[in-house]
This record gives structure tokens, C-alpha cells and sequence, in this order.
């Protein structure tokens, strides 16, 4: 029988669970784990521990609590590679690009660093003769965070470092189907010397999920993962008092302009679309040409499409791996039909592959699809996977009201030379992240994660600044100290 892994609660491995599910290498479809469906009452363990543990935390001062989190930096960049194999074989991406994901993980741990500075709060004297007011920045208490299956490593780095650096205690459901990353993170995370209580690992799923929803003394969610489930997430947290951030689908275009650097632009936007098999929110997968740039993109697009090399993502040379299960793969060819019956012409099939050697993975290999309509059912449909939709524009501005014209608003991108329609585009586009002449617009860790209307329900996005301010409440003080109240000595 597959191991079965456990929950990590004030600081010791245990599982209460009476129901497991298969963990599946997505490449070979070997179970590789079993994962606990944590009950309600030992999700209600753990946030009781979290919150016992969270008078001693919050009075730890800041600059003691980075310390654990300058540990956490230097165990993650010790076991990147360990970390990075396991990603492979749980999520199905190359090993390139699961050391990619760490990168940007342990760039979010960095940052959280600097909490001493960046949870300073502001000052004003004399606001009337002899009176002070200033603010202070303080920490929630108990907070939860949710996460997907296609950044096992990295999104749970979006949260944590912030949540713990500013005196929170932290609890992490994360996806059922990636349950090993978070497993060894817990275990560098227990070596980093965090006090008891205050980050807590819990396994399961939606009963798992309703049960942090629901409890009192979880002041805080966050979340990434699809529109429905963020707009279901959100509801119910908000509904029950709480902060939320939910982070959720897209569909996001990128404009080729006939100026742009033809090669440049096919390489930066076939890595986009096809990156992590187009299982990411930042993924390009709609390609609006425009003019005289359409029918060479097609060509170059196309060919970059028919020799990219797909396969088991720890092989050598591997540029593309499976997409996460067999209901997904459905799922997805299933949206290349809707959209060839819509009138696209299937210019790159990517259905019914397979790759020797792992015949039962769940292969779907990279799609273009050409004259996708703009107006039809495939997209305005977030696909989740390695397929990629051309349509052609006359104008710049007929591609604006292309990309304006949807209702996932994560990210947007453009390739030109022209710096005034670059102004143009990045001013109009709608769009929380916007890349010029870059195929990924993803912030770094000092900026926030942007994204608008149905790609995000809440005010604060993951990241930087925004991080900060999401895990901590501020507090007024105006405080007067008469003269004559003073003791001579």
C-alpha cells in the first residue's frame, strides 16, 4: 500500500482521517502517495493550536520572527532541487520550470524579510497643541490559505512569509492532488525553528475547506484556483466576517504587432502558452495579430507548436509534461472540439497523443487553434491547458476592444517597437498585469499579484506591500500628555 502522509499540527506529524485518496504521477499514472481527508474536528485542532500559539507569537518582535523565516530562505535554497523532482512528479511540469517555481517561492520568503521595515506605521505630532496621533500596524490572529495544484511550491510562498513575518499564525490546506511539496516544505519548515502552533499543515478537501471557512478563529483566507470555486470561497469567508483573496481564472491575450521581433515574440509567447501545459493563470492563450503580422506569426506559431518536445518533465530535453489528470485531458479536448465546431481550424492538433514509454499519462500535446471567433463560446472559456487561440485584428485598436471584450481580467500583453502604441496598450488594455514585449507578466515578489473583476474577489492581492496590509489590521492611537502631568526630577 502507498504511504500515507499526515498533517503537521503543533509541530507534530499526526492524521486522524479515516478516508484517503490516490495521489497519481500524472506522466506515468503511478500512484505515488495517499493523501488524508482531514475530518472537521481535527481542522478545528489546529486552528485551536493556532490561535493558543498566537498571544506569544504576536509579541515576539519582528525582527526575531524573521529570523525562523532567514532560516526557511537558506533550507529552501539547499533543497531546491528535491523540492523541484517532487513537483515534477506530482503537478507533471519539466524540471526547469519546477525550479523556476521555486525561485519565485524563496523570492517571496526574501521579501517577507524585510517586515521590520515594511509593517512601520506613520506619525504626525501636534495634530492639536500637545496631542500625538499615529497608526500602528498589527497582526489578525489565526489566518488560512488555500492553494492549487499547478504551483505546489511557489503559491503557498505567496502567503506564508507575509502571514507569519507580521505575527499571524498560518494554516495551509493545499490541493489534494499535490499533497508531497507541501509535505517536504513542512518538513524544512519544521527544521527552521518556527515556535509550535504557528504554521499548520492540514490535507483534505471541500469538507476540509467548509471547515476553515466556517470557523470563528480563522480571521483570514486565501485563495487561487478557478472562478467558481474563488467566487464560492470568497462568499462564504466574507459571509462569515472574514478577510478573503481569491484569486481566480483568466484568459489572457497578447497582441502581436507587425513590428514586432517575429522571433522573439514566437519564442517569449510559445513558452508562455505552453509552459506548465498552459495549466497557469499567467499563460498567453489568446494571440491577437494584427495586420500584416498575421499570417507570419501563424507560421511561426504553428512550427513552434510541432516541434516542441513533450514528455516525462525529469527527462532531458523535455520542454512540455502532461496536464494534471485524465478529467482535465477530457476536459480540454473536449474544448478543442467546441472550438473547431465554433469554425476554428485546427492548425496544431494536440489530441489523442501519446509519449513511449508513458503511454497512460495524461498527454495533450500543444494546440492551435486559427480564426478562433471572437465572439464564441471558446473565448470568453478559461482551457487550462496547452492550447493556443489566433485571431486577427485590423487595427490596435480592434485588438483593444478584443482583449477588452472579457470577463477574466488577469493579464494582458503586447509585442511592438512602437513605444506610443505600447503607451496605448498598457493606458486602455483591461487588465491587472500587463507585459510589454514579455510573454509572462509576472510580478515580482516586491509587487502585488494583480489581477481585476472575475480573475480576483477582494481588495488586497498576494505579495509585497499588498501582503502586508491584507495580514494586518491598523490601529489609530491619539494620546496626550499634559505638561502638568510631568514628574520633576
Amino acid at each position: 500500500m502507498a504511504e500515507r502522509l499526515r498533517n503537521y499540527i503543533g509541530n507534530n506529524w499526526q492524521s486522524s482521517a479515516g478516508n484517503f485518496l490516490d495521489v497519481v504521477n500524472p506522466a506515468s499514472a503511478q500512484v505515488m502517495v495517499q493523501v488524508p481527508l482531514t475530518p472537521a474536528e481535527e481542522v478545528n485542532k489546529a486552528v485551536e493550536t493556532a490561535a493558543a500559539a498566537f498571544p506569544g507569537w504576536r509579541r515576539t518582535p519582528a525582527a526575531e520572527r524573521i529570523q525562523c523565516l532567514f532560516k526557511l530562505k537558506n533550507l529552501l535554497e539547499a533543497h531546491i532541487d528535491e523540492l523541484a523532482r517532487i513537483i515534477t512528479n506530482e503537478c507533471g511540469k519539466t524540471y526547469k520550470e519546477s525550479i523556476g517555481e521555486m525561485r519565485r517561492g524563496i523570492e517571496n520568503v526574501e521579501v517577507a524579510c524585510g517586515i521590520p521595515m515594511m509593517m512601520q506605521g506613520q506619525h504626525s505630532e501636534d495634530i492639536a497643541p500637545g496631542i500625538d496621533e499615529y497608526v500602528v500596524r498589527q497582526p489578525l490572529g489565526v489566518v488560512a490559505a488555500i492553494t492549487p495544484f499547478n504551483f505546489p511550491g511557489m503559491i503557498p510562498l505567496w502567503f506564508l512569509p507575509y502571514a507569519v513575518a507580521t505575527g499571524n499564525c498560518f494554516i495551509l490546506k493545499p490541493s489534494e492532488r499535490v499533497p508531497m511539496t507541501s509535505n517536504h516544505l513542512f518538513e524544512l519548515i519544521s527544521e527552521a525553528g518556527f515556535p509550535a502552533g504557528v504554521i499548520q499543515l492540514v490535507h483534505g478537501n471541500k469538507d476540509t475547506v467548509d471547515a476553515l471557512l466556517d470557523h470563528p478563529d480563522v480571521r483570514a483566507v486565501s485563495f487561487v484556483g478557478s472562478t467558481p470555486v474563488a467566487r464560492y470561497i470568497y462568499s462564504r469567508a466574507t459571509a462569515n466576517g472574514k478577510r478573503a483573496q481569491c484569486q481566480g481564472g483568466a484568459k489572457n491575450p497578447v497582441v502581436i504587432m507587425p513590428d514586432a521581433d517575429m522571433e522573439m515574440a514566437t519564442k517569449i509567447i510559445a513558452d508562455s502558452a505552453w509552459g506548465c501545459a498552459g495549466q497557469r493563470c499567467l499563460a498567453n492563450s489568446v494571440a491577437i495579430s494584427v495586420g500584416e503580422a498575421g499570417n507570419i506569426f501563424t507560421e511561426y506559431i504553428a512550427d513552434a507548436a510541432l516541434t516542441r518536445k513533450v514528455g516525462y518533465g525529469l527527462d532531458d530535453g523535455i520542454e512540455m509534461g502532461p496536464v494534471i489528470t485524465q478529467d482535465s485531458k477530457a476536459r480540454i479536448e473536449g474544448l478543442i472540439a467546441k472550438g473547431v465546431a465554433e469554425g476554428a481550424s485546427a492548425l496544431v492538433d494536440g489530441r489523442q497523443k501519446t509519449v513511449t514509454g508513458y503511454e497512460d499519462g495524461n498527454w495533450v500535446f500543444p494546440t492551435v487553434l486559427d480564426r478562433v471567433p471572437a465572439d464564441g463560446e471558446l473565448a470568453r472559456t478559461e482551457i487550462f491547458g496547452p492550447v493556443l487561440s489566433l485571431m486577427r485584428a485590423a487595427t490596435i485598436d480592434e485588438a483593444i476592444t478584443i482583449v477588452n471584450n472579457r470577463s477574466y481580467v488577469n493579464m494582458a500583453c503586447i509585442f511592438t517597437r512602437d513605444g506610443a502604441i505600447a503607451r496605448k496598450f498598457r493606458y486602455e488594455a483591461v487588465a491587472g498585469n500587463v507585459g510589454i514585449n514579455i510573454g509572462v507578466a509576472a510580478p515580482m515578489a516586491f509587487f502585488p499579484f494583480s489581477g481585476w473583476e472575475q480573475s480576483f474577489f477582494g481588495d488586497l492581492h498576494a505579495q509585497g506591500r499588498h501582503g502586508v496590509e491584507f495580514y494586518t489590521q491598523t490601529k489609530v492611537v491619539v494620546e496626550r500628555w499634559p505638561q502638568e502631568w510631568s514628574r520633576q526630577f
